[in-house]
């Protein structure tokens, strides 16, 4: 199953479906804003995420949840590359999550391992030649605008083949931009731009997504459609932060269809459920 999920140039190899944990430095992330905002109690965060099992840390300082609002790029690099140096320096896989090519560049300098922009590359025109040009594995997702107006914009007749068309597309754009093919990772943007019936049409069909020869990463945590699952008889949702034992359940079905990772906020029971996921593999 390991070459199902595919080897992403310039990081570890996993013998299973990688957990890749979240720590948003930000005030107002839609699931834990605001708890990890200072910098000690970041990399704190991030290091107990790896004692729990994580295999990389994903580190961001924009929050991307519906509607927010954009944060300058002085503050985003306040906030993000200390972090990173400080992960980086405990012997942290980092990912550095971020749309400006400014705030890559410096992190991957800083020892980041890994672009993780979730416009894949078209929030700023600079991004694709700055990781070009550093030779960084680069996640490309399926993304139509900015947060700000992005529920306008789910609007599809086919969801997974539009996906799956507007990813190739993305990433030969990426390639002809400089990027190695086997540095990328695709990831189809979970709750950007799309309603829970369209998270949830992708999930179903991961093989779909496959398809493009790129590692699959999945980024389902905590997400809005999980919440609309969840919805009891009262119509009332669970908070975002009672969403991870059904994220462990995302994470474990994504495992069995090969998803290279899974990105993570609460990371022990993801731990748990991929390397479960992998037993079963082994089994067969």
């Amino acid at each position: 199953m390991s070459t199902l999920r595919g080897r992403v140039a310039g990081l570890p190899e996993w013998d299973r479906c990688a957990v890749m944990g979240v720590v948003n430095v930000t005030p107002d992330s839609f699931s834990d804003g605001g708890r990890w905002f200072d910098t000690g109690s970041a990399i704190k965060h991030g290091l107990e995420l790896v004692a729990q099992g994580a295999d990389l840390i994903d580190v961001g300082g924009e929050s991307t949840r519906p509607g927010a609002p954009r944060v300058d790029e002085a503050e985003e690099a306040r906030r993000v590359l200390p972090v990173v140096r400080g992960l980086v320096s405990e012997g942290v896989t980092v990912s550095v999550d971020t749309m400006r090519a400014a705030i890559a560049e410096r992190a991957l300098i800083d020892g980041a391992a890994l672009v993780n922009d979730v416009s894949g590359g078209l929030a700023d025109p600079r991004m694709v030649p700055v990781v070009a040009a550093a030779e960084a594995p680069f996640v490309v997702m399926h993304w139509r605008g900015f947060s700000e107006d992005m529920n306008s914009r789910a609007v599809y007749s086919d969801v997974v083949g539009e996906v799956v068309d507007e990813l190739r597309e993305r990433m030969d754009a990426v390639v002809a931009g400089g990027v190695a093919a086997e540095r990328i990772v695709v990831d189809p943007g979970l709750g950007f731009a799309k309603g829970a019936e369209h998270d949830l049409a992708l999930l179903a069909h991961l093989g779909e997504l496959r398809s493009l020869g790129r590692p699959l990463l999945v980024a389902a945590s905590r997400k809005r459609f999980l919440g609309r699952v969840l919805t009891d008889e009262g119509g009332g949702v669970p908070p975002a932060r009672e969403r991870d034992a059904a994220t462990a359940a995302v994470s474990a079905l994504s495992a069995r269809e090969g998803a290279w990772a899974v990105r993570v906020h609460e990371v022990r029971a993801t731990a748990d459920a991929v390397r479960v996921a992998r037993a079963v593999e082994e089994a067969e």
